[in-house]
């Protein structure tokens, strides 16, 4: 999930009511980031990678499609064998600005988009071990506790994605010895069974 400040071309899309809905699980927002990190792909090689059958495959990317997410790739596979590749570089929700409707399932979406980061992150941890000791010293797995009110969240995020534009490149423009790189911001409060408060201090 990411604010709409990081938008920058029509590479991007933002993310409507429906297409939310769609995204709203977490095994698809795997496949969707599998096209979009690995390029083109067909049902076979998406569940190989992910662990799920081919036939749960199909059904996630025809969902994807009928959101306008993904899109066939032309002059490719087969009349038994469809490719598929992402229609977008990257997909916008920001909360504070989108209507009512948008909001409620924009929840659904946001739990699946950290579930789905979650599962990631595990699956990175287990690569730990085997990572070159250039890229083990450069990479960082940290969390901090902070005490913030959600105008400080807000304002911090902005600040955070502003840093990260300034890295942003096409595979196309990467230098020599570039390897793709995922960061992941998570800003939320601690889950100790109370609430947060509704607004700031």
């Amino acid at each position: 999930m990411v604010s709409s400040s990081a938008a920058s071309s029509e590479q991007d899309i933002e993310l409507d009511t429906a297409a939310l809905r769609v995204l709203a699980h977490p095994v698809r927002l795997g496949v969707l980031t599998l096209l979009r990190e690995r390029g083109p792909s067909t049902a076979t090689r998406v569940g190989e990678e992910l662990g799920i059958n081919p036939g749960a495959a199909s059904y996630h990317l025809r969902r994807l499609a009928s959101g306008g997410l993904i899109v066939e790739e032309p002059d490719r596979g087969t009349g038994r064998e469809r490719w598929w590749k992402s229609a977008h570089r990257q997909s916008i929700h920001d909360p504070a600005a989108a209507p009512a409707a948008r909001r409620e399932a924009g929840r659904a979406y946001t739990h699946a988009v950290a579930l789905a980061a979650a599962d990631r992150l595990r699956r990175a941890a287990n690569e730990v071990p085997l990572l070159p000791p250039e890229w083990l010293d450069a990479s960082t797995y940290s969390d901090f506790l902070l005490h913030l009110t959600p105008g400080d969240v807000d304002r911090m995020r902005a600040e955070i994605f502003e840093v990260v534009s300034r890295y942003r490149r096409g595979a196309d423009e990467a230098p020599e010895g570039a390897a793709r790189v995922a960061l992941h911001v998570h800003a939320f409060p601690v889950p100790d069974g109370n609430p947060a408060p509704a607004a700031d201090a």
